[in-house]
């Protein structure tokens, strides 16, 4: 039984599996999204989200006043251990999550890596995505109302199209109705008329 031994392994030793998530987590915050398998960006997921809340809380306490936390940093660069990537981690990208609740990152799988068909994915940071912030969001109010406008309009049409519906057969069956029998002329008689040939016989016989 594998109790208290949460996490994936990896197939490395711990000192190995440190040293990857490290570097993952590090590239991470420098440019805001990586490429890695599935299981590798899950588990780095929990090691960059603790560090981007404990860099959130020192930004926000420092910047309503308070001094600043050294203790923070200590804490973050045993695991980080770029000097650069720490700076942008405590003045960029804490400023950029705000007071965001935790779900920093997001993980969208790939697909399946050509060649031995490991599961891929992006890991990102939510707040980077340009695409998402750009994006409108509507709250859950604005959307239950445009919601409601839409029934509505879908109603009024329906309501407008079902007067023609009804007249459109009426129309139909005046126009396939046959004309009365008085208004039908009479055939005008066939009168069968000889051919040429049996005339010339005829006169032939004569002579």
């Amino acid at each position: 039984m594998r109790h208290n031994k949460e996490g994936r392994k990896l197939k490395r030793t711990a000192s190995h599996r440190r040293a990857l998530l490290s570097a993952l987590s590090t590239a991470l915050i420098k440019h805001k999204k990586i490429t890695t398998t599935t299981a590798k960006a899950k588990e780095t997921r929990r090691i960059v989200e603790p560090i981007i809340t404990r860099a959130r809380d020192a930004y926000q306490s420092e910047k309503s006043g308070g001094p600043v936390d050294v203790h923070a940093r200590r804490v973050i660069a045993r695991f980080i251990h770029d000097e650069t990537v720490i700076h942008t981690l405590f003045n960029e990208v804490a400023e950029k999550v705000g007071k965001r609740a935790g779900g920093y990152t997001r993980v969208l799988p790939l697909g399946r890596r050509l060649g031995d068909a490991a599961e891929m994915s992006i890991i990102e940071l939510v707040d980077y995505n340009v695409a998402q912030d750009t994006k409108k969001r509507k709250s859950r109010v604005e959307g239950a109302k445009a919601a409601q406008a839409r029934r509505k309009a879908a109603e009024e049409r329906k309501a407008s199209d079902e007067p023609k519906k009804t007249k459109a057969p009426k129309a139909e069956a005046a126009a396939v109705q046959p004309a009365p029998e008085a208004e039908i002329a009479p055939a005008e008689p066939v009168v069968e008329t000889p051919d040429a040939p049996e005339t010339e016989a005829t006169d032939d016989a004569k002579a």
